[in-house]
C-alpha cells in the first residue's frame, strides 16, 4: 500500500517519506479501514517534530489519528456486515505505529464510526481528536441546557467544534478571537451562530464578555490558559468549569485566591488519556449532532498525499481552515 511515515523527528521536510510498505493485517476486534481522506492535527504535527521531547514510540510512524473511508475488512470477532461501510476513524495513531496516513489504516472497531450518507468523507475526517477534545471541554461536567459557555479561540478546529456542540446543547455560546479583524470570521461560523463574539485584543475583553453575560459564564473552554487565566477567573461563575485543553506556555499562572473563593473546577484535557467511556459517549454524540447536520467546519481543499509535506506546513502556520491528505480514490 502507499503510505507516508517518518524514522526520526524533526521537520516535515527533513523526515516525512512517501512510498511503498506492507499494508497492516486486522487483528481480533479489528477492522481494516481504506482510507480516502486523512486529518492533519497540531497533535500529529508536534508528534512528528518532537515538540515536546517524547522519543520515537516506534522505529517507524505512519502519522496521523483522524480520517473517513470505507471498512475494507475486519478481524475475528466484527460483524462482517461492516464490511463496505463509511466510517469516520478516531485515533488511530495513537500509541501505535499505524495511523491514517495511509490507503489502509487498522483500529479497534469502536474507533470506527459509523458516517452517514448525509455528511462529507472531509466533515467525517475532522471529527475525530479536536471533536473529541471539543465534546469533553464541553460535556465532561454535564449538560449544558441553558448554560453559557465561553469558548475560547472559536476559530481553531477544537474551538468551532465545542461552539458547536455547546448549540447543539442547548447553550449560549460567546466566544473570542484573538484580533478583531477576526470577529466577522467568527460571527459567520456555520450552522448556530454564536450569542456573542469578543477580540482579546480589545481594550476591555472582560466587559464585552460580561456585558453579554452580566452574571458571568458557567463554563469555559480554554485554548491558551496561560494567556486567559486572569480573564477566565474574572467571567467564571461561582463552581463554574474551566476545561483547559492547550496553553501557549507550558507553566501557567492561575490567580488562585478568586478561584479558590469562587469554587471553581479546573479541568485540564490530555486527549491521549481520556477514558474510554467518555471517548464512546463523544463519538456517539458527534455522529448524532452530524447526523442531525449541526456541524459545519471551514475545510481547505485536500492535498494529494505526495504532498504532505506541505500539509504539514500549513498546519504549522497557523489558519482557520481544516488540513486534510487525500489518500485514496
Amino acid at each position: 500500500m502507499r503510505a507516508a511515515w517518518y524514522e526520526h523527528c524533526g521537520p516535515a521536510a527533513e523526515v516525512l517519506q512517501v512510498g511503498e510498505m506492507e499494508a497492516p493485517i486486522p487483528g481480533p476486534g479489528d477492522v481494516r479501514v481504506r482510507i480516502l481522506v486523512s486529518a492533519v492535527n497540531n497533535h500529529d504535527t508536534n508528534q512528528r517534530s518532537g515538540r515536546f521531547g517524547a522519543a520515537m514510540p516506534h522505529p517507524r510512524v505512519v502519522p496521523h489519528s483522524d480520517g473517513a473511508g470505507v471498512v475494507e475488512s475486519v478481524g475475528e470477532g466484527v460483524d462482517p456486515s461492516r464490511v463496505g461501510r463509511r466510517v469516520w476513524v478516531y485515533g488511530a495513531q495513537a500509541g501505535g505505529p499505524f495511523g491514517t496516513a495511509a490507503e489502509l489504516a487498522v483500529v479497534p472497531s469502536r474507533q470506527a464510526v459509523y458516517l452517514p450518507d448525509s455528511v462529507s468523507d472531509e466533515v467525517g475526517a475532522c471529527l475525530g481528536l479536536p471533536g473529541i477534545t471539543a465534546h469533553r471541554a464541553i460535556y465532561a461536567d454535564g449538560p449544558v441546557l441553558g448554560k453559557t459557555v465561553l469558548v475560547q479561540g472559536v476559530l481553531g478546529a477544537v474551538g468551532a467544534l465545542a461552539a458547536q456542540m455547546a448549540k447543539w446543547g442547548g447553550a449560549r455560546v460567546i466566544g473570542s478571537v484573538r484580533r478583531t479583524e477576526e470577529v466577522a470570521a467568527a460571527e459567520k461560523l456555520p450552522k448556530f451562530p454564536l450569542n456573542a463574539v469578543v477580540a482579546l485584543d480589545d481594550p476591555d475583553p472582560t466587559g464585552v464578555i460580561l456585558a453579554h453575560a452580566p452574571d458571568g459564564v458557567d463554563r469555559i473552554v480554554e485554548v491558551s490558559l496561560s494567556a486567559n487565566a486572569e480573564l477566565d477567573a474574572t467571567v467564571l461563575k461561582d463552581f463554574g468549569v474551566l476545561a483547559a485543553y492547550a496553553s501557549e506556555t507550558e507553566r501557567a499562572a492561575i490567580p488562585f485566591w478568586p478561584m479558590a473563593f469562587g469554587n471553581v473546577i479546573i479541568r485540564f484535557l490530555g486527549s491521549d488519556g481520556f477514558p474510554s467511556s467518555a471517548t464512546a459517549e463523544a463519538a456517539e454524540d458527534l455522529a448524532a449532532a452530524a447526523v442531525d447536520q449541526a456541524l459545519s467546519l471551514p475545510i481547505e481543499d485536500p492535498l494529494p498525499l505526495a504532498k504532505i509535506v506541505e500539509a504539514h506546513d500549513k498546519v504549522e502556520a497557523g489558519g482557520t481552515g481544516r488540513v486534510l491528505v487525500k489518500v485514496s480514490s
